[in-house]
């Protein structure tokens, strides 16, 4: 038996591929033997004895392979919040639309709810599984069913509460992208400073090159992966408030447009 896959599943795993094929290109071609050339160069400087401050490139910073983990998952959790940041705005075009033609001063009785229904089933698939027409058609059906005021706002608030948990669940993966990145950076730090301590007997003998390319793994890894972190959580939180208004946006628009139009018998 087969299993169809869905678009945003498709989309997540095509997103990371693009992500780790782009990041890697970058690295090998570009940001490591730039990082390698400047490094040499230093160690050579210091090993002639020669007074310089070595240089803390960008290259040189973000040259390793936790760097190239954080990157990839960066780009990867950025793909995932512009999907559901893109689905949040096809909604919140829907509130701009009269969804419900229901004239004002009319009212709405149990029977007349299957009429105003057709206008919703009339809309193109992709646009009834949104929140609003959905909320709209299930109040209308309770409507109809029970003739009950407090039926259809409890249903309402039903809807927007359940929809609430669905897009606050689905950002699950970004908030463990944002967790990872951190973690990824300290065992760079941890990577690196157990470098420099197996290479403490040349520091002894006066040759620190390689204690300091050590140090710099360490500290350069858990700086770009705190920088990327904090990046993530930014354009999260932008996220979540503007899911957190569409489903606020969606229960006015319901209260307004349908709720207080009704009359029961």
């Amino acid at each position: 038996m087969k299993t169809k896959l869905s678009p945003e599943f498709t989309y997540q795993l095509f997103a990371l591929l693009i992500a780790i094929i782009v990041v890697h290109a970058l690295y090998v071609g570009v940001i490591r033997p730039s990082a390698d050339a400047q490094l040499r160069e230093q160690m050579t400087l210091q090993a002639a004895g020669e007074d310089f401050v070595p240089k803390r490139t960008i290259s040189v910073v973000i040259r390793d392979f936790e760097q190239e983990a954080c990157f990839i998952l960066l780009l990867w959790a950025l793909a995932i919040m512009a999907y559901k940041g893109r689905g949040a705005l096809r909604e919140q075009a829907l509130l701009e639309r009269r969804l419900l033609d229901i004239p004002e001063g009319t009212t709405l009785l149990p029977e007349d709810a299957r009429e105003y229904s057709r206008s919703l089933e009339a809309l193109p698939v992709q646009e009834q599984d949104y929140l609003l027409p959905r909320t709209l058609l299930t109040a209308l059906q309770r409507f109809a069913t029970t003739g009950s005021i407090q039926a259809v706002s409890d249903t309402i608030k039903e809807q927007c509460e359940v929809e609430s948990d669905r897009l606050d669940s689905e950002l699950s993966m970004v908030r463990y992208i944002a967790w990872a990145i951190p973690s990824i950076g300290f065992i760079g730090t941890v990577r690196g400073i157990g470098d420099a301590l197996a290479q403490a007997y040349k520091a002894v003998e006066g040759d620190i090159s390689g204690v300091t390319v050590s140090l710099g793994v360490a500290f350069n890894s858990t700086f770009v992966a705190l920088v990327l972190s904090i990046i993530i959580m930014f354009c999260l939180h932008q996220l979540q408030q503007s899911q957190e208004k569409l489903v606020l946006d969606c229960q006015r628009y319901a209260d307004k447009r349908l709720l207080r139009h009704l009359v029961a018998h």
